[in-house]
């Protein structure tokens, strides 16, 4: 088995060398070794239990982070060998872009980065880096220190959706949904995994994400975009024969294109009902509606997928791998993608019942946190007991008490919050 042009050793070579697998054992890629590790963690088995846009407890039809990232993966994968590039990377970089989200999703997000300031802060992205080099359990180095699931430099590449460190970050713009400014900065890696997040970019110049990030990415905003809508329709929030652009367009605008005029958006709803698929009558439960909701999802991803392909195919003769090419996203489809997840911000996160719930969700991530750092390693899991002991000042162990935090489920995060608070 040979992998695909554009994979060199390095982009194959590990944190920790290892050794060649036993001769009777299966015959896998490197890449195909990293999908395994990522699909086995256990950091992927919590993303069950942790809030996608509805939680997860709320109903049996709605996704969860885990779904959503099977979904998404399922998207990278078809994308990436349409074009030619090494789907396993793609998948499992796609699989594990949400490994470091913390309970209650953004939104647990936003207090933790709010709370970690002085240690460096908290990004979702930077935490995913974290737990694949650090956290998870399963390869150690020669001095003693864990190397996570020490995963190529390739695929860990593909997981780093913000290749940059906090101090070069943008400065955060739009508004959370209860109207407030964004405070939190967009990054991928804190400054104590500088080491291994050098060495991953090691010979790469400037910010730029490598190919297989870039799908991963435009697939999580295909996903993100298309699966909310439908499991707003199914939640009875959102009816896309109803839609009204006054109000809807100022979210999109507030939330992810703030220079798109109402024409614009006026046109590209347009272009979105020409879909053949697309609603006319309100959504009513029945198979008949669930089989024309299920039709619209696998449309408009074929939609969005065809016109990247097609941008990119046109754009570049590859090969796609690496930096050898980048992506192309029509500007098109990034305003339908956008109009899409401002429908489903709009109906679905901007409402007062939902904008209460975060707060709540906030104040009780925050008094957990105030309770752990006080109370120290016999509050922490053991691993994370262990890394409190080695910290060496108070930001070392701030950043240990967030990393069990972000560690726990929705659900766990309120077991510990009823035991400790």
């Amino acid at each position: 088995m040979t992998d695909h042009d554009g994979y060199d050793e390095a982009a194959r070579e590990r944190i920790v060398e290892e050794p060649p697998k036993r001769v009777d054992a299966p015959i896998r890629t490197p890449f195909e070794r990293d999908r395994a590790r990522v699909v086995h963690a256990a950091a992927s088995r919590r993303l069950a239990a942790k809030t996608q846009v509805v939680g997860p407890q709320s109903d049996d039809f709605v996704r969860n982070r885990l779904t959503h990232s099977l979904e998404v993966a399922q998207v990278a994968r078809d994308l990436s060998r349409a074009l030619g590039s090494q789907p396993d990377i793609a998948e499992t970089a796609a699989l594990a872009h949400d490994m470091g989200h913390p309970p209650f999703g953004h939104n647990g997000e936003r207090i933790l980065a709010e709370l970690g300031a002085s240690c460096g802060g908290f990004e979702g992205n930077a935490q995913t880096l974290r737990l694949l080099t650090r956290l998870e359990a399963k390869t150690f180095a020669a001095d003693g220190h864990s190397v996570g699931l020490n995963l190529t430099r390739a695929t860990l590449d593909a997981c780093t959706k913000y290749p940059w460190p906090y101090s070069a970050a943008d400065d955060p713009s739009g508004v959370h949904a209860d109207g407030s400014p964004r405070m939190g900065f967009k990054f991928g890696v804190y400054d104590d995994d500088r080491p291994v997040f050098d060495w991953m970019r090691r010979g790469v110049a400037g910010t730029g994400q490598c190919f297989e990030a870039q799908v991963m990415d435009l697939a999580d905003d295909v996903a993100y975009s298309v699966h909310d809508i439908e499991d707003g329709i199914v939640a009875g929030r959102v009816d896309l024969a109803t839609i009204e652009p006054a109000a809807v367009w100022q979210t999109v605008r507030d939330w992810y294109v703030p220079d798109a005029t109402d024409d614009v958006l006026d046109a590209t709803l347009t272009g979105l009902r020409a879909v053949g698929s697309w609603p006319t009558t309100p959504y009513d439960g029945g198979r008949r509606s669930l089989a024309a909701l299920k039709n619209l999802t696998s449309d408009l991803i074929g939609r969005f997928c065809g016109a990247v392909q097609h941008a990119t195919y046109a754009a570049s003769d590859g090969p796609f791998a690496r930096y050898a090419a980048d992506l192309v996203v029509p500007d098109d489809t990034r305003l339908e993608i956008a109009l899409l997840k401002g429908v489903a911000a709009h109906y679905v996160m901007r409402t007062d019942d939902r904008v209460a719930l975060m707060h709540r969700q906030r104040a009780l991530l925050a008094e957990l946190l105030e309770v752990l750092v006080r109370r120290g390693p016999d509050a922490l899991e053991r691993p994370f007991a262990d890394d409190w002991h080695a910290a060496a000042d108070d930001a070392g162990r701030l950043r240990v008490a967030i990393d069990q935090v972000a560690s726990l489920t929705d659900a766990s995060a309120v077991t510990w919050h009823q035991r400790l608070c």
